[in-house]
This record gives structure tokens, C-alpha cells and sequence, in this order.
């Protein structure tokens, strides 16, 4: 069973909500003032049951000049519109504009509804018809069929039932039930025992009683506690219902018509859209950088400048690249449709299609941002997911973030990013809580950066084993997250792309050369060392012959990784068999008295108390011993 929006449009006074009445038997004006005054101020809600068992949900929208805001709002979500045009009267103004505004938002299926077709004999009729036929050339509305009714006779109407039942059937596609849900909020108040009551068209996903989700632009978490459907409670609405939810843990003063409903950090707030805006043939108004405009979508109306970004303007009939600053944050996603008005004078101008949600401010005239939008707009949305992976260039980005920046649901973006990821445009990172995707272009940018940084380090420091990786991470990565950066340089390990030993990174070829110069300031060090024995010589002490500055402290770094060259402390160093040596003796030491002091330490080594000390310190770091309480005794660590 399809859940299906039906919309009404045209003029005040044709009849509208004369129509859904005969259609349903209800009528949609709730106010006091509109029952007296005979207009539509705000929307009305309905619903009526087709001949094959579907339940069309109708919606009454406004016809006077001053009450298009509520008439836009009431678009959302519709999946066929009934443009209803009065027989005696024939297209005015504001059928004009409702057919701009529907044009501008989207829609593509229509039924022309003749109305009021008893005031008038068949030859006005069918002047009538053809003067429509005429007038609606060249817009949406074009091939849409004509159905003559009189709402008050009653005429008609089964043809109109028939032809709605058709085009449901045959071209009204399915929303989304799959995804995430969005529900625009149009209507808001509070009943005795219940509490906070929303309304509004369903336009993706599905909603269960008991569901937590947020409540954009404030961000604020709420439970739904019930949900009704043409005043009948279920557990569960779909993509496409209308529907009235219950809330909890929020007040009526924290939502207005133009909040979004949605699940918790799966929209991302925003004061910035960037959109091609088309800018109506019927206009008079050109339209210039900087001009203030009423931009409506969805449920909302917020003031905004328009920076246009392609044209010093554009003109009745043109279109460009525009961002929209907003004077109000809002959360709207891709693909949404939109139509502006003037400041003042308010009139409708034109409209067109969100390109980004989530922009970031942007100059006039760029190249670069034309062809980012262009982009955009031609492109998928595993497309748009790669231009917002692209501008991580040095942080990434979560796949969490890029669901949020998008408004998909978490495994609409895991498709795509499974897509990205077979066509070569992207790498994966999964980690325990979050999955984190990188640009091809960006990763193989920063990998060719580290790897020349590297070879220009061995360069300068041939005797060294590599930059520590802890540098290289603060250098070219440090908004990434470290155990992130790991799997990276894992990553480029495994591929042979660079080396590493320990903690430190080289080239994936590198090899320390042991020429000349090496040779000379290793053997002066082992020789020095091997003299010394235990009397421990300091580093700063030995006598070097002429070495490239740092070449010495580097070639001592390379034999204490290669396991010849022990560090005592700071400033003392010894052979690695010396000390080897040693730990045996001070092994069988304690095993046979249990303890062992400093004196015997350097009668046992034949030394002095000022190396002795240095020796069971270094024995204590290698939990050989450990101290009794008194500095100069020490026992076996086990």
C-alpha cells in the first residue's frame, strides 16, 4: 500500500477547500477566522480512501498573496498536486505564483481541476480550457491532465477520483522508507494530559513510538511517546504519512515550524548553503550580489543574503551559482528544493536545489568552487561524499562526520564508501568505534611528502636510524587521531612504501652505511669503552678524530641499537659484554648472600665508589636488584 500526499494550489476563492470537502466530508478550515472570513490563513489536513484501498492524505494550503509562507510549507512532502482553477475566473495571480512556487519546488505531478464548471455553459468552458492550455505552456504543468468538476454539485468528482487512483498507481514513486527519518515540522502546540504535539509530512525513513531522535535546529533530544496517522494511533509511521507525534522531554517554546525531526547527529546545523537558484521567466526583478531574500524550504523561512558566485547577476529566465547566508541556522539536506522572495516588496522570485548543506564560505569568482559545485550538482552522492572526503586533506574524516554533513543515513554513506573504496578513490581505516576514510589524492600527497622527508633526513644524518615516528605524526598528521596514524604508517609498511625500526622511520631501502667514517668514529668509541672497563669513561671525554658534525653521537646511537654499546646514564656508556658480565657475578652474588652493597660492587669490578654506584643503578633498570631501604645495599628484584 502506497502512503500518498496529495496537495491543493490556486487562487483564493476557487474552491479549494470546497473540494477536499465534497472529496472527503471534512472540512480543513480549523481556525474561527477562516470558517468566518471563507480563506484559508493556514494548513488544513485531511485524508480520503481511493477505490483500490489506498489512503490519500490531503493537504489544504492557502491561496491569499499574504499566506504563501504557509502554502510553501505545505508542498513538502507532496506527491501529487491538484491545481485548482475557478471555471468563471480562469487563471489569476495567484494560481500564477503557486505554479512558479511548485514548479521552483519540484513537483511533477499534477492534475489541472477545473472547478466551478456548473456556473458556466460549455462554450466558456472550453474557451477556458484553452486559454489554461495556453498559459501553462512551457512549465511542469504542460501535459498535466484537465479534470472539470463543480466541488458544489458534486459533478465530476468520480472521474477525479479515478484520475488520481491512476496516476498514484502508474507514476507516483514510493519515498524512501529505508533511510533515515526526516519529518519538517508545520504545525506545533500542547493538549491537556499529553503534552507537546508536532505535525508534519513524513519525508524519509520510518518513526516507532518510543524512538529517541533530535530536534534541529536546537538540538535537543526527545522520546516519542505516540504517534497518530489520520487520527488513528500506531506504533509505527512511514516515509510519505502525515503524522501527529506526542513528545516528551521538550517544550512547545523550543520548536517552531521549521524544525527538523530526525535522529540524533545525523544533521548537521547550518547558516550556509550553496544552491543553483533559477530565477523565474515571469519575474521582473534582476537579481544582484548581496541581495536580501526570504528563502524558503521545507517547513522553514529565514532571511538570507545571496552572494552570487558565478554572475554579476542574474536575470528573469537565468540561473547561477549562489550561497545563501542565512541570518538563523537550519538543517536541510542535498537535493532539497527551495524558492526565495524579494525582501520587500515580497514576491516570489524564483527557487532552485541545495548543492551542499554544509558549505564553507566562499569567494566570488573562483574557479576552483565553480567547478567544485559543478560537480555537485552532476554528480551521485557517493560523488558528493568523495569532494567532502577530498577536503580532509590532512585530518580525514569519519564516516559518523561525513552521515552527519550529508543528512544519509550511517548505511546509505557505508555504501557509498564501500563504492569509493572498490573504485581506487579512497582508503579505509577501520577502528573500533569509527571508521575513518581518507582521499586517494590526499594520501598519496602526504605519503610522497613523508617518504622525500625521510630521504632528505638520511641525507643530513646518514648514521641515524630514522626520524622518530612520533615526529613525523606532530609534522605532516597531527590532527589525526595517533592510533589512526598508526595504521597509516602500518599501512606503508606492509606495502614496502617506507621502513621502520622500532620507533623510528626510514626509507623502505634504507641501510646505515658502515663506510669510512663510520668505521673511524666506531672504532674510536668500542676502543675507548674496551679501555676503560669498568672505570667508566664519559662520552664528552673520549677523543675523537675529524668527524662531520654529530657524526659521533650518531654512530653511538646506531652500536647501542645494534647491541654493542650500553647506556650506564646520562653521561656514561660501557660495552654491552661488560655489563653482561657483570650481571652474572652480581647474580651469583645474591644468590649466595642475598644482598650486595656498593663497596663490594667496586671491590668485585676493581673500580671506584663513583662507578660502582652507576653499576647497581643500571642493575636496578634491569630488575636485577632492587634497594632494601638503605642507598648503598640492594637485593635480588625477585
Amino acid at each position: 500500500m502506497k502512503h500518498i500526499i496529495i496537495g491543493t494550489a490556486g487562487h483564493i476563492d476557487h474552491g479549494k477547500t470546497t473540494l477536499i470537502k465534497a472529496l472527503t466530508g471534512r472540512n480543513t478550515d480549523r481556525w474561527e477566522e477562516e470558517q468566518r472570513r471563507g480563506i484559508t490563513i493556514d494548513l488544513g489536513f485531511t485524508y480520503f480512501d481511493l477505490p483500490n484501498g489506498d489512503r490519500a492524505g490531503i493537504i489544504d494550503v492557502p491561496g491569499h498573496e499574504r499566506f504563501i509562507n504557509n502554502m510553501v510549507a505545505g508542498v513538502v512532502g507532496m506527491d501529487l498536486v491538484m491545481l485548482v482553477i475557478a471555471a468563471d475566473e480562469g487563471i489569476m495571480p495567484q494560481t500564477r505564483e503557486h505554479m512558479d512556487i511548485l514548479g521552483e519546488l519540484g513537483i511533477e505531478k499534477s492534475i489541472i481541476v477545473l472547478n466551478k464548471c456548473d456556473l458556466v455553459d460549455e462554450e466558456w468552458l472550453e474557451l477556458v480550457e484553452e486559454e489554461i492550455r495556453d498559459e501553462l505552456k512551457g512549465t511542469f504543468l504542460e501535459f498535466a491532465p484537465v479534470v472539470k468538476v463543480s466541488a458544489a454539485t458534486g459533478e465530476g468528482l468520480s472521474k477525479l477520483v479515478n484520475m488520481i487512483q491512476k496516476m498514484t498507481e502508474n507514476e507516483v514513486t514510493e519515498k524512501d522508507i529505508h533511510t533515515i527519518p526526516r519529518l519538517p515540522i508545520d504545525r506545533v502546540f500542547t493538549m491537556s494530559g499529553f503534552g507537546t504535539i508536532i505535525t508534519g509530512t513524513l519525508l524519509a525513513g520510518t518513526i516507532r513510538r518510543e524512538d529517541t531522535l533530535c530536534m534541529y535546529p536546537n538540538g535537543k533530544e526527545c522520546k516519542i511517546r505516540s504517534i497518530q496517522v489520520h487520527g488513528e494511533s500506531v506504533d509505527v509511521c512511514y516515509a510519505g504519512q502525515r503524522v501527529a507525534i506526542n513528545l516528551s522531554n521538550i517544550k512547545k517554546s523550543e520548536i517552531h515550524r521549521g524544525c527538523v525531526l530526525a535522529p540524533p547527529k545525523n544533521m548537521k546545523n547550518t547558516d550556509l548553503l550553496d544552491v543553483r537558484l533559477n530565477v523565474l521567466p515571469s519575474s521582473m526583478r534582476i537579481l544582484v550580489n548581496n541581495s536580501r531574500l526570504h528563502l524558503f524550504t521545507g517547513t522553514s523561512e529565514v532571511l538570507c543574503r545571496a552572494v552570487l558566485l558565478d554572475k554579476e547577476e542574474i536575470g528573469p529566465g537565468e540561473s547561477g551559482f549562489v550561497q545563501l547566508r542565512l541570518e538563523e541556522e537550519i538543517a536541510v539536506r542535498r537535493g532539497d528544493r527551495f524558492v526565495v522572495r524579494f525582501y520587500s516588496p515580497m514576491e516570489t522570485i524564483g527557487g532552485g536545489v541545495i548543492l551542499e548543506p554544509n558549505p564553507k564560505w566562499k569567494k566570488r569568482f573562483q574557479p576552483d568552487v565553480i567547478e567544485e559545485l559543478r560537480q555537485k550538482e552532476s554528480g551521485s552522492s557517493a560523488d558528493v561524499i568523495e569532494l567532502h572526503i577530498r577536503q580532509h586533506e590532512k585530518d580525514m574524516v569519519s564516516v559518523s562526520e561525513l552521515a552527519k554533513i550529508t543528512a544519509l543515513s550511517l548505511e546509505e554513506v557505508e555504501e557509498d564508501i564501500k563504492e569509493l573504496r572498490e573504485e581506487g578513490r579512497i582508503s579505509v581505516f577501520p577502528m573500533k568505534k569509527e571508521t575513518y576514510v581518507w582521499h586517494i589524492s590526499s594520501q598519496e600527497s602526504i605519503t610522497a611528502a613523508i617518504r622525500e622527508e625521510l630521504r632528505a633526513f638520511h641525507s643530513a644524518h646518514p648514521y641515524r636510524p630514522g626520524i622518530p615516528k612520533a615526529e613525523v605524526h606532530m609534522r605532516f598528521m597531527k590532527q589525526v587521531k595517533p592510533n589512526v596514524f598508526d595504521l597509516y604508517i602500518e599501512m606503508l609498511t606492509e606495502e614496502g612504501k617506507i621502513g621502520r625500526s622500532g620507533e623510528y622511520l626510514h626509507s623502505a631501502d634504507y641501510m646505515i652505511p658502515k663506510d669510512a667514517e663510520f668505521e673511524k668514529a666506531s672504532r674510536t668509541i668500542l676502543e675507548a669503552l674496551e679501555k676503560a672497563g669498568y672505570d667508566f669513561v664519559r662520552f664528552s671525554e673520549i677523543t675523537f678524530p675529524k668527524l662531520s658534525e654529530g657524526t659521533k653521537e650518531d654512530v653511538l646511537q646506531v652500536l647501542i641499537s645494534e647491541g654493542a654499546v650500553v647506556k650506564i646514564n646520562d653521561e656514561m656508556y660501557t660495552l654491552a659484554d661488560y655489563m653482561e658480565q657483570a650481571k652474572e657475578k652480581i647474580k651469583k652474588k645474591l644468590a649466595k648472600d642475598g644482598m650486595i652493597t656498593i663497596a663490594e660492587v667496586r671491590d668485585m669490578f676493581h673500580t671506584s665508589r663513583k662507578s660502582a654506584k652507576p653499576i647497581l643503578e643500571y642493575m636496578d633498570g634491569q630488575k636485577v636488584t632492587k634497594k632494601t631501604g638503605a642507598e648503598s645495599e640492594r637485593v635480588a628484584y625477585l
